[in-house]
């Protein structure tokens, strides 16, 4: 059952009033490294129960007049074709969506700048695409013995030979398409060579997660681990903050490994440094906004199951996530939770079970689950779609919402005119079919009208999806598991 956790209006209002601050500190020009996704935050509303996903937008925009952005993407992210997982698009097409998205509501984006390059074939190919379409593109190179190497990271040979990026604006934002992309390293690079061309500039963190002031093993702390278990990152004390404050707070392993190097560049532009911690860097005032800590437990138990239920998909479609399996696994063992804690897991399983054929269960934002079963006319997901848009518009479960008359020649069209074998009609088919009947029928449009109703809802399905139901999950705003497994033995799947 949905519980709000989270205090949205507060955090907007308290995070902007930080980073105002944070921008008055250094006087100059500011370059905020901002983590996680500016547009789209599915995770933190996931774990974070009322934090809306364009929060950080919202605030940014309240700032658009003094903002730049700047779009950090790694070369290693293009040549391995990486996804952002919850839009299943690659970072490349991720890089395109941020730049219309920033532009369609006034933020300017100055720049996008390719990190950790050492000749990938492909980010050059990438380069030469957003030069053509007229964006300003800047090289950052791997640097040998990163981030230890704080003596060659800080001189010519580091830093030093990374490409200036022209900038025009007071408060710079760095933001990429997902972890790992090198914003930090972008962030520190510019400092280095502000300070070679006589600019007072300072850096700030716009970090989420982990919350610095929430236990180093609570629920939602263990969510980011599981978020970022394919990049190895770790949720740490930070000791630099121990030793100078004698307080424990939580940061993770990268910003702790990196902060030497943050040292050495304020020493060397200011004399001394501003920060005594990597948690000194950061703007984070998520933690003193959650109003329901059980709330926030209990939502941030059910993401690390479906980020392991993603992995072990993800095995079954071929890809190497063996480690990243593991150490799912392991972040499950401290949150205390296994697959059976995903409520609408058993119940799936179960009439998968007794049906033999694909079966799907939801749960609704009121806590009432409910099941789908394979149908002739429909798979498990759609007639659980189905059956969910009924019950939440009161309407009796025996009423047929799409009349043979309808759904027969989308049938004929599939099979006979577009070569599918499977009549049965996919989620986004069914719900085109389902506004069609809404036109002439009230019982259609009061079912299509609740469709905003399952947003936020848990769904577990008994085999692997079809990528067309898959999107429109999706779409939906649905949170989607599967088993590990595929309907039928074949070894092509669409």
């Amino acid at each position: 059952m949905y519980r709000l956790g989270f205090d949205n209006d507060k955090y907007i209002k308290t995070q902007s009033e930080h980073i105002r601050a944070r921008m008055s500190q250094f006087g100059g020009k500011l370059y905020m490294e901002f983590g996680g996704k500016l547009f789209d935050d599915n995770h933190a509303s996931r774990v974070l129960p009322g934090f809306a996903p364009n929060s950080k937008l919202r605030m940014l925009l309240e700032l658009k007049d003094e903002a730049e952005i700047v779009i950090a993407v790694s070369a290693g992210a293009i040549e391995s074709k990486k996804l952002r997982s919850d839009l299943n698009i690659s970072y490349e097409l991720e890089v395109l969506r941020l730049v219309d998205l920033f532009r369609s509501v006034g933020l300017y984006v100055g720049s996008i700048v390719i990190t950790q390059y050492s000749g990938q074939r492909s980010a050059d190919i990438f380069k030469s695409k957003l030069t053509g379409l007229g964006l300003s593109v800047f090289t950052h190179y791997k640097i040998d013995g990163y981030p230890s190497n704080v003596k060659k990271i800080v001189s010519e040979d580091g830093y030093g030979k990374n490409e200036y990026i022209e900038t025009s604006h007071r408060l710079i934002v760095v933001t990429a398409p997902g972890p790992g992309s090198g914003k930090m390293a972008t962030c520190l690079s510019q400092l280095y060579h502000e300070h070679l061309r006589g600019i007072n500039a300072g850096y700030a963190k716009f970090e989420t997660f982990p919350i610095w002031n929430l236990p180093l093993n609570h629920p939602v702390n263990l969510a980011y681990e599981a978020a970022t278990a394919d990049l190895n990152d770790a949720n740490m004390i930070d000791p630099f903050h121990l030793e100078a404050y004698g307080i424990p707070t939580v940061n993770y392993n990268r910003d702790i490994e990196i902060f030497p190097v943050l040292n050495t560049i304020f020493k060397n532009i200011y004399g001394e440094s501003p920060y005594k911690s990597p948690t000194d860097m950061g703007v984070n005032m998520a933690g003193n906004c959650i109003i329901d800590d059980e709330a926030t437990r209990e939502a941030s138990r059910q993401e690390i199951i479906r980020r392991y239920y993603k992995a072990l998909c993800d095995k079954r479609k071929g890809l190497d996530s063996t480690k990243e399996i593991e150490r799912l696994e392991i972040v499950m063992n401290k949150a205390g939770v296994t697959t059976q804690d995903r409520k609408v897991v058993a119940l799936a399983k179960k009439i998968a079970a007794e049906t033999d054929a694909p079966a799907a269960a939801i749960e609704l934002l009121d806590g009432t689950i409910l099941t789908g079963k394979t149908k002739q006319l429909f798979g498990a997901t759609t007639a659980l779609i189905l059956n969910a848009l009924k019950y939440l518009a009161g309407i009796d479960d025996g009423c047929d919402l799409i009349p043979s008359s309808l759904i027969e020649p989308v049938q004929s069209l599939k099979v006979h005119y577009l070569g599918s074998k499977n009549p049965r009609l996919h989620i986004d088919e069914v719900l085109v079919a389902l506004s069609v009947s809404a036109a002439t029928d009230e019982l259609a449009a009061r079912a299509l009208h609740c469709l905003p109703q399952l947003r936020g809802t848990d769904v577990h399905c008994s085999v692997i999806l079809s990528s067309s139901d898959a999107a429109a999950f999706r779409k939906l705003g649905v949170n989607l598991t599967t088993e590990p497994d595929y309907e039928n033995d074949n070894l092509y799947h669409i």
